[in-house]
């Protein structure tokens, strides 16, 4: 990566030979060229392109584009600069192979046992005892056997082997589907980001992917950078560099003082116009995912040329210490030579997974070890009573001597005990839990697709259904965010429609046409109907497309407006953000003069007015005695009509008087007030109800939103967030703060406790007042349970907020990248309705995985018992070795499948949320599982010892060792798997409902699934033979054995008729973790409060912090820095960067996801 020169003296001393360097297909500027040209900063960077291309638009000449009419948007040239400069894309990592996957199935340790045990199994089987000398080593070899029969001692271990591989085969491929499916998920939010770019003067929406160098992007608030440009016009830029540098404050940005943009930051106030210059493994986040060896191959091309070049340069160490976390690292910049073994080592490093536990996967970890313990002890003494109660048996009753040549013998019978140990620890085992969970989740995932919820991290999924509290916005997730205009206040006049143009003065009439046209985006505009009679099309920001629709209906249009002053000509701009609430913009004035036009909140504008137009469009006074007036009067009549209120405002500066334009607040002062209009949003239809379902969910909804008090009452009633007659409590953000503060300013948890549980509407809140809420909820410890907060946002300042809750929703439609890239689902529509189905979904999730459980843990239950006292009074196991694996098989992968697929219905809307701490087995499914053991123990074990009388057939018991197959043992294992099978559609119901077959015929997975099973039994036991130690039953065998199965579904009611209240004797399994189980992280976060919402939002903005420990030495990064004066602020830079590097692996991020800086304590937020 030797072209990667951080430092700009390879290029000062030879200016002239790159000038007429041949240039890579006709464009003026190579690849390596304007690599080098991103990695300067500030005065350094202006200088080189003075240097090089005179100016920015010399560069855009060499490059071929216009800076106001983009590329001509014709293919051949396109691809062209896809193949000189690379593509806007980086090349994920390869997943794994399916070989990979099933190595990582056979590490199951339960499986290599079984394989051991199979191999030992086998070689004994091959291994004959020599001579004839049976007799002397007892009735060992002694039975029904003939050479055929000798033969088939292999069977068993092969059989054995053939059922591990049928698992490990079954795990990999589902993990391998697992992982195809994340990458098409991945790659659909990727193909949905799009980004605007300037193509033959038209504004164009294209997908990041297809940005190429040489296009005109705009970039406004709330951008991700998809590519690294030049600026080449902006409107009063931010920009979030912390993802790159680490450093925190926000970067301005100006085409004449650091016109350099970067790729993966956030823009956080302004807009303006750049030009493209690297894409893909070449941008700044680019060449960082290469060094982490995403880019698998361009790694090695890059290595050769890095030999070439830099084969010289010797190592030296450097420190440097980040500031952001103090986290020193070292770095040794590396010879490239020694750059592959490194590439490796990292590339293990990257490759750790990331463990990230949800509530329900801590749970299950417990059970499943918990049970595992149980089936270790079981299985380890089935072993020793059985190899006992031989010793014994053999040279203590029958008072035999060990004899040399009966060794073989002997260890064979030890081999014997050991697989049927073995066997009762497979069964005691539920691989088919991880199964389960994991098929439960990806199938729940693609279904959410369907209902609008795009999944980014799976375990959201699940944690959704325990969500107790959602705190919403107002705008677009609740209402349908189509404004309109319905009221105004103009000159003197409240119209409660929209007027006539000739009831206006024209004067009044002009000022507001041009203060709407020029003091709003440029790109947001009304186009018109797609389809005839449709609703004109709004694009861009909604509240600036209602002020446009009010020109329209007071027939004046806004393009000649626009035209006449292009977005070029506007002298300045104070773009909206969070904090100002408004947004103005100045023009020069044809005399000399400058004019300001003003828009935003109300409130907070009418406040900086000190004149307003009367009835003939002349100035008059306006006082604060005035303004209560109007407030009284007109705005909080509007307001209580749910209508947001917008002033609207001018003020002249004469040719003399320009004032400093960066004292924002002498500038937009002493405003002439033209109008104040009140804009209505309606609420969604389905959104009421939606709402209702939570509450009877127990959920609670509350409403945080930046609109003032009266109008977010309105629209809270309306939805039915606040109902008449209730407790509750509507507050602003301001005091909100003074609630929850002590005199020192400091928040206190009980101070916000006394608040929270009746607050339903926050309004006018900042951003930090959101994460405050959330994070007062989440943290708040006075209920029984903690609170599990979902969290709905879509603009770039929710960021802390979604990162903060349990569950982050971000808009698809609206949401900015940020929000989208903090959040852990994305809404694609928008609609609140879709968060109801991601509660169902998630509960439904729970319930499949219980479900699941009770029917797994009679199984086990049954099988380890039915096995453990066979071996020790028959001395085998009436359940073999073979059996019981088909028995896992089935009763695991495939009623995982089957169980885990039931789709959710509307009844789980009906009960309150589970809560971290509730047990996964609750009593109902204890007594479900404890009754049903009874039942099929007791059927068994009546065939294990009077079965042989009551069908008339040979017992099976005290069968010598390689007997042929007895239809006693084959009974015993068909009503087994007879009376799992119908049990499983007993286990579809967890609440201990009566009718089991409701809905039966809504999941064909199910249905099919019994019926496969019940075909493949039939199969087993008429041809199964020796492999599966059956023998063929009669029809009448068959019909006792599913007469006996059918009764499972008539116990099934007698058991649902015990009251569990009367069984207070039933522990609970399962419980969440427990308090004291804290992770150090948690605590870690307890302590230290963050109120900044920027710093909060840079800290977890992926949760990348596991990169720390992974990255932390030793990259090659710096071996391509030349060294000179810079050397020492590019380390640190370079530094700070790794630092943040995450684990790529994460599957969740998208490949050009956001680099962010990473800080130790912000793990715990993506941990608790």
């Amino acid at each position: 990566m030797g072209d990667m020169a951080n430092s700009s003296i390879e290029f000062h001393p030879k200016p002239q030979q790159q000038r007429d360097a041949p240039h890579a297909g006709g464009f003026g500027c190579t690849l390596a060229e304007l690599r080098a040209l991103m990695e300067l900063r500030g005065a350094e960077a202006l200088q080189k392109i003075e240097e090089a291309y005179g100016d920015v638009s010399g560069l855009c000449r060499r490059l071929k584009t216009s800076p106001t009419e983009g590329l001509a948007d014709n293919t051949n040239d396109l691809e062209k600069r896809r193949q000189i400069y690379g593509q806007n894309f980086i090349p994920p990592k390869q997943p794994k192979t399916f070989l990979q996957l099933v190595w990582e199935a056979l590490q199951d340790v339960t499986l290599i046992i079984l394989e051991v045990a199979a191999i030992v199994s086998l070689g004994l089987s091959f291994y004959a005892p020599p001579g004839e000398e049976s007799e002397a080593c007892g009735n060992v070899s002694g039975g029904a056997e003939d050479e055929g029969e000798a033969e088939a001692g292999w069977i068993e271990g092969a059989a054995i082997l053939l059922s591990v591989i049928c698992v490990v085969l079954v795990t990999a491929f589902n993990d391998w589907s697992k992982e195809k499916q994340f990458r098409g998920l991945q790659s659909r939010i990727e193909q949905e980001q799009k980004f605007t770019v300037i193509r033959n003067g038209q504004l164009l929406q294209v997908p990041v992917a297809a940005l190429v160098v040489g296009d005109i992007a705009q970039v406004k608030y709330g951008d991700l950078l998809p590519a690294d440009g030049v600026l080449i016009q902006a409107n009063d830029l931010k920009i979030d560099e912390s993802s790159l540098t680490g450093e925190s404050d926000h970067v301005r940005k100006s085409a004449d003082k650091d016109p350099m943009l970067l790729s993966g930051t956030h823009v956080m106030e302004g807009s303006g116009r750049m030009v493209v210059t690297a894409v893909g493994v070449n941008s700044q986040t680019g060449i960082i995912f290469t060094l982490l060896g995403a880019g698998g191959e361009e790694e090695e091309k890059k290595d050769k040329k890095g030999k070439q070049q830099d084969g010289a340069m010797e190592s030296s160490q450097t420190k440097a210490k980040k500031q952001d976390g103090a986290v020193a690292m070292e770095m040794q910049p590396l010879k490239s030579a020694e750059g592959g073994e490194m590439e490796e080592r990292e590339k293990k490093k990257a490759n750790a997974p990331k463990k990230e536990k949800s509530v329900l996967q801590g749970k299950l970890t417990k059970l499943a070890v918990q049970i595992g313990k149980a089936g270790l002890v079981m299985s380890a003494i089935t072993v020793i009573i059985l190899v006992l109660y031989f010793v014994i048996e053999t040279f203590v009753v029958e008072g035999r001597t060990w004899l040399a040549e009966c060794t073989p013998v002997y260890v064979q019978y030890f081999v014997k005990f050991f697989i049927i140990g073995v066997t009762v620890l497979v069964v005691a085992v539920p691989e088919g839990l991880p199964l389960a969970v994991t098929i439960s989740l990806a199938y729940s995932v693609k279904k959410m697709m369907k209902d609008n919820n795009l999944v980014r991290h799976l375990d959201a999924c699940e944690t959704m259904g325990n969500a107790t509290a959602i705190c919403s916005d107002k705008t677009g997730t609740l209402t349908t965010n189509r404004m309109t205009v319905v009221q105004s206040y103009l000159g003197d006049t409240h119209y409660k429609e929209i007027p006539a143009p000739s009831a206006l003065t024209p004067k009044i009439l002009d000022l507001l046409v041009h203060a709407i046209s020029i003091n709003s985006a440029y790109t947001t505009k009304i186009l018109p109907p797609e389809k005839e009679g449709a609703l004109p099309r709004q694009v861009g920001n909604k509240t600036e497309c209602a002020l446009l629709g009010f020109i329209l209906d007071l027939k004046r249009d806004f393009q000649p407006v626009r035209e006449q002053i292009p977005e070029d000509k506007l002298y300045k701009v104070y773009t909206f953000n969070s904090v100002r609430k408004s947004m103005s913009t100045v023009i020069r004035m044809p005399d000399g003069g400058f004019r300001l036009f003003s828009k935003g909140a109300s409130e907070i504008l009418l406040k900086k007015c000190t004149n307003i137009l009367n009835s003939n469009g002349e100035l008059r006074g306006f006082r604060p005695r005035d303004r209560d007036d109007m407030v009284r009067k007109i705005i909080e009549p509007m307001a209580c009509d749910g209508l947001r209120t917008i002033c609207i405002a001018y003020r002249d500066f004469s040719a003399g008087q320009e004032p400093d334009w960066d004292n924002e607040n002498e500038v937009v002062g002493d405003l002439t007030c033209i109008a104040v209009v009140g804009i209505e949003d309606p609420v969604r239809p389905e959104v009421p109800e939606a709402i209702r379902k939570c509450q009877r969910a127990g959920i609670t909804v509350r409403m945080v939103t930046g609109d003032n008090i009266n109008t977010a009452r309105a629209i809270a009633a309306k939805c039915g967030i606040i109902q008449p007659g209730e407790d509750f409590l509507c507050l602003e953000g301001k005091e909100f703060n003074r609630r929850i503060r002590n005199e020192k300013g400091e928040i206190e948890q009980e101070r916000l406790d006394k608040v929270w549980p009746k607050l339903r509407v926050l309004a006018r809140s900042s951003p930090t007042d959101k994460h405050t809420l959330v994070k007062g909820i989440i943290d708040s410890t006075t209920g029984e349970q903690r609170q599990v907060v979902a969290v709905t946002g879509d603009g770039t300042n929710d960021g802390p907020a979604l990162k903060k809750a349990d569950v982050g929703f971000a808009m698809g439609i609206a949401g900015t990248d940020v929000a989208k890239e903090a959040s852990d689902i994305i809404l694609t529509d928008d609609n609140f309705t879709s968060i109801v189905k991601a509660v169902m979904w998630g509960r439904n999730v729970y319930d499949s995985i219980s479900k699941f459980l009770q029917f797994q843990l009679t199984v086990n239950v049954v099988a380890v018992i039915v096995a453990f006292t066979g071996a020790c009074i028959t001395q085998d196991s009436p359940l073999k070795a073979v059996q019981m694996l088909w028995v896992n098989l089935i009763m695991d992968t495939f009623a995982s499948l089957a169980l885990a697929t039931e789709p959710p219905t509307e009844s789980l809307l009906l009960r309150k949320p589970y809560g971290r701490d509730k047990p996964l087995i609750s009593r109902t499914m204890m007594k479900n599982i404890l009754g049903h053991a009874v039942y099929q123990l007791a059927i068994i074990f009546t065939l294990l010892f009077v079965g042989e009388l009551f069908f008339d057939i040979d017992s099976g018991r005290n069968a010598p060792l390689h007997s042929p197959p007895s239809e006693h043992y084959t009974i015993i294992f068909n009503t087994f798997v007879m009376m799992q099978l119908f049990n499983e559609i007993n286990a579809r119901k967890i609440h201990g409902e009566r009718n089991v077959f409701d809905g039966i015929f809504s999941n064909p997975i199910f249905c099919t699934i019994v019926l496969g099973t019940f075909g493949i039994q039939i199969v087993i036991v008429q041809f199964g033979g020796k492999p599966f130690s059956c023998s063929p039953l009669s029809t009448e065998q068959w019909l006792w054995c599913l007469f006996v199965g059918v009764g499972e579904l008539v116990w099934g009611q007698v058991i649902a008729t015990i009251p569990t209240s009367q069984l207070k004797c039933l522990k609970e399994a399962g419980h969440g973790p427990g308090k004291d189980e804290m992770t150090d992280e948690e605590l870690a976060e307890g302590e230290e409060e963050i109120d900044h919402a920027e710093r909060e939002l840079r800290r977890g903005q992926i949760l990348w912090f596991r990169g720390l420990n992974r990255i932390q030495t030793q990259m090659e990064v710096v071996s391509t820095f030349k060294r000179s004066g810079s050397v020492q602020g590019a380390v640190r830079r370079r530094s700070s960067v790794l630092s943040q590097l995450h684990d790529v692996t994460n599957l969740s991020a998208p490949p050009h996801a956001i680099l962010s800086a990473a800080n130790p304590t912000s793990a715990a937020g993506s941990e608790s």
